[in-house]
């Protein structure tokens, strides 16, 4: 039995021992002796991280660009019917107001999502739409024809309208 002690006495003291010399042997993150001032440390981790491409420009989340808005054709007001552009603005439930990031309906707004493709005439995106206390997702292509007078909207999704909606440009 006091074999036993002493063997338990002896692991524990080689354990703490062992540890104590990792710690003194492990550097500190306020451990700098050898670096001059203005000398910068490499961060843990430095030479897993790859360089930025030549060519590489951050951009700020101000910065627009042609995959990031709504082309400036479709913008503007549109009517499925005449009295959406002329009537009365409270009965104007077929009113699609475009802007560079959002469509704006009756009683709900979509916000521009993913861009998957566009040109000047057409657009194929993601939206996220709210509306009555209820949000909602879908992908839609609005397109111009008949030389930008009119304005074709399809949805996709769970919740899309049945068929392609044909609005009129405001005038």
């Amino acid at each position: 039995m006091r074999a036993t002690y002493l063997l338990i006495a002896a692991t524990g003291l080689a354990l703490s021992a062992c540890s104590k010399q990792a710690d003194e042997a492990a550097p500190q993150p306020s451990d700098t002796a050898g670096v001059e001032a203005g000398d910068t440390m490499p961060s843990a981790g430095a030479s897993e991280i790859a360089p930025e491409p030549s060519g590489f420009e951050a951009t700020s989340p101000a910065t627009v660009t042609a995959m990031d808005a709504i082309p400036e054709g479709i913008r503007g007001r549109w009517g499925l019917v005449p009295k959406d552009c002329n009537g009365d603005p409270a009965a104007a439930k077929g009113l699609l107001v475009v802007s560079a990031n959002q469509l704006k309906f009756y009683e709900s707004v979509a916000k521009l999502g993913k861009i998957k493709e566009a040109d000047a005439n057409h657009i194929r995106a993601a939206f996220a739409y709210s509306g009555e206390g209820q949000t909602w997702s879908l992908e839609n292509v609005l397109e111009l024809q008949d030389g930008g007078k009119t304005l074709v909207r399809r949805d996709y999704g769970q919740d899309a309208a049945p068929a392609p909606l044909k609005y009129s440009r405001c005038a």
